[in-house]
């Protein structure tokens, strides 16, 4: 029959003899006297820790873990150890401690507080704005070099980027654009049909949609399918080393990875910005045709008297600038990606935050700038 594990701790002339014995099974817990094994080192006048072996028998990692937990405190109380064991725990009890923790592995506390956290994000700032305006410049290098003839980039990966970015998202862009439409007209209709305006519904979409609206309505769709798929992948591969093994075999990862998405997204968010117009266009049409009873013909012919090309050509900047945004942001974020699972998460949350942030930043900016250019 097997023996319970046992455990005896004793001290002798200064130092804190531990003997172990029995059977040690990991599904079977700990002697009692384990714990005051434990605590006894925290005694004053200690000068070192023997362990030694009686009786024992079959052994498992639950002795490992006991003896490595008794050596790490004698040595943060630094005591002198004395192993007196079978080889094999001696030897597993070196391999433990060969190679030192890694520094910041260790999850610490944050104890700092509001006000802490408050300052030390500040002094983190300028930091991480260098390293943005780092990775712009590795941007605009590397896009100067593809006018240059010296980029790296693939025009496989360029059309498969825009395909990705393009065709792939007519379908939401179709559906939340109409929809958009539709509840524009809805809005401008409720206050409208008590004067006997509702022709002024279709300038109202028409001036709404091309103007800003379809450029935001596309970027933020934009944000949340391709922006967090570019921060994504591009993360997966720093969690994968392969940005390493790139930066090894003398290949950029900014011209392989980044300047095709930057480039496909900044090309095609103009143009889902004109399909998007279209489709809101439509969606006023159906309220202003079914709902207010207005005719077809006059509601078209409305349309185009009211709302003048330069809204189109204002929206085209809108959705320029936002496409150089979502990439940016979304390629950013992945190029800083952790090495865990978890920061791949992580990443791709704050690619879509950024985007949108970025995007609410961006047209508040190009409004003022409309107005004081008077356009």
């Amino acid at each position: 029959m097997e023996s319970s594990p046992q455990v005896t701790a004793s001290a002798v002339n200064g130092v804190w003899n531990v003997s172990v014995g029995g059977q040690w099974n990991i599904e079977t817990p700990w002697p009692e006297n384990a714990e005051t094994a434990l605590r006894g080192l925290a005694a004053s006048g200690l000068k070192g820790l023997r362990l030694e072996a009686a009786n024992l028998g079959d052994w498992d990692s639950s002795l490992l873990v006991l003896l490595v937990q008794l050596v790490r405190e004698a040595n943060q109380r630094k005591l002198k150890t004395d192993l007196d064991l079978p080889e094999g725990l001696v030897r597993l009890i070196q391999m433990a401690f060969a190679v030192p923790p890694r520094e910041g592995a260790k999850r610490s506390a944050n104890d700092l507080g509001f006000l802490g956290n408050v300052g030390q994000a500040t002094l983190d700032l300028p930091g991480r704005i260098g390293d943005f305006l780092s990775f712009l410049g590795d941007v605009a290098i590397s896009t100067a070099g593809l006018f240059l003839g010296r980029s790296r980039m693939r025009a496989t990966d360029f059309v498969s980027a825009m395909y990705q970015c393009g065709v792939q998202s007519l379908p939401i862009i179709s559906l939340t654009s109409m929809l958009f439409g539709l509840i524009l007209a809805f809005v401008g209709a409720v206050q409208l049909t008590q004067f006997g305006a509702q022709i002024y519904v279709a300038g109202l979409v028409g001036i709404g949609m091309l103007r800003v609206m379809g450029a935001v309505m596309v970027g933020v769709v934009m944000s949340g399918r391709i922006g967090a798929a570019y921060a994504a992948f591009i993360g997966t591969m720093q969690v994968n080393e392969e940005i390493d093994a790139l930066e090894t075999l003398g290949i950029s990862p900014v011209d392989f990875l980044v300047l095709p998405r930057v480039l496909a997204l900044t090309l095609m968010v103009p143009l889902l910005t004109i399909y998007a117009d279209f489709m809101g266009i439509i969606g006023g049409f159906i309220v202003g045709t079914l709902m207010l009873g207005l005719n077809p013909m006059e509601y078209l012919h409305a349309t185009q008297q009211m709302v003048p090309y330069r809204q189109m050509l204002i929206g085209l900047v809108y959705g320029t600038v936002f496409g150089i945004v979502i990439a940016v942001a979304g390629c950013y974020q992945g190029m800083r990606c952790g090495r865990s699972a978890m920061a791949v998460g992580q990443t791709t949350t704050k690619a879509v935050v950024s985007s949108i942030v970025g995007i609410i930043v961006m047209t508040a900016i190009i409004t003022v700038i409309c107005n004081v250019l008077d356009v």
